[in-house]
């Protein structure tokens, strides 16, 4: 269990020795217990927003990377494009500040920053609230921009119909390899900042190989959020969800 903010994930390492005294066995009991009432209580408000969305007929995709991925970059430009011909709305998720959220308000987009304090991911219960303030009725896609963290979002069901995981080829080629349980749980990895290959030591195919090692399925889109490379595989893959 993460100790920062309680959540429990197979990611988390714990460096300090387990004690084997008497009642040991007891505590991890107690703690599995917690962990499974964390994630119990998750899983069911986010049946419910799975739901919602479906009888409202919205397409949901939460959006996951490690900070400075590029996700609000991305964002930005996939809503300028695209918000002519599709409904958006995003919550932005964020420990503290509101500047992502500014960002995106001025693609005239609407947009509901929820921030989380010391807490690091979103959870069902932060986005049944957070949409409270949108048009439903009159939306066709859910952006869900999570707390940058390769770890604690990847055991939190949103309600979302796809996790969309974004690497950029700043971090290294390896991540797939190293946070295993985020990108098993996405369906799209978007290896971004690929206007920076040029000057940079990154293997794209081994990246790529890496990511389908862990996750056999998982859709890549090669883009730059800078120069809209592959941007247009992407726009099609959402506007394929919308019209699902």
């Amino acid at each position: 269990m993460c100790t920062t903010c309680g959540c429990p994930s197979a990611d988390h390492n714990h460096d300090h020795p387990h004690s084997h005294q008497p009642g040991a066995e007891s505590g991890k009991r107690t703690t599995i217990a917690i962990e499974e009432d964390i994630l119990g209580k998750n899983n069911r408000l986010a049946g419910f927003n799975r739901a919602m969305f479906r009888e409202k007929g919205i397409f949901v995709l939460n959006l996951v990377s490690s900070p400075g991925s590029g996700k609000t970059t991305l964002l930005e430009r996939t809503l300028r494009d695209l918000s002519h011909k599709i409904r958006f709305a995003v919550i932005e998720g964020d420990q503290q500040t509101d500047n992502d959220a500014r960002r995106i308000a001025a693609t005239g987009v609407p947009v509901r920053q929820i921030n989380t304090g010391a807490g690091c991911h979103l959870d069902a219960h932060m986005v049944m609230h957070g949409i409270d303030s949108f048009d439903l009725d009159n939306l066709d896609l859910l952006m869900i921009e999570n707390v940058g963290n390769l770890v604690c979002p990847a055991a939190f069901d949103l309600g979302e119909h796809h996790k969309v995981a974004v690497l950029s080829v700043t971090e290294g080629e390896d991540k797939p390899l190293k946070y295993p349980q985020m990108f098993r749980n996405s369906t799209v990895m978007l290896l971004n900042k690929t206007d920076l290959l040029p000057h940079l030591d990154f293997d794209v195919e081994k990246c790529k190989e890496y990511a389908r090692s862990v996750s056999p399925d998982i859709i890549i889109f090669e883009v730059s959020a800078k120069s809209g490379e592959g941007m247009e595989a992407w726009y099609q893959w959402l506007d394929s969800g919308v019209h699902r």
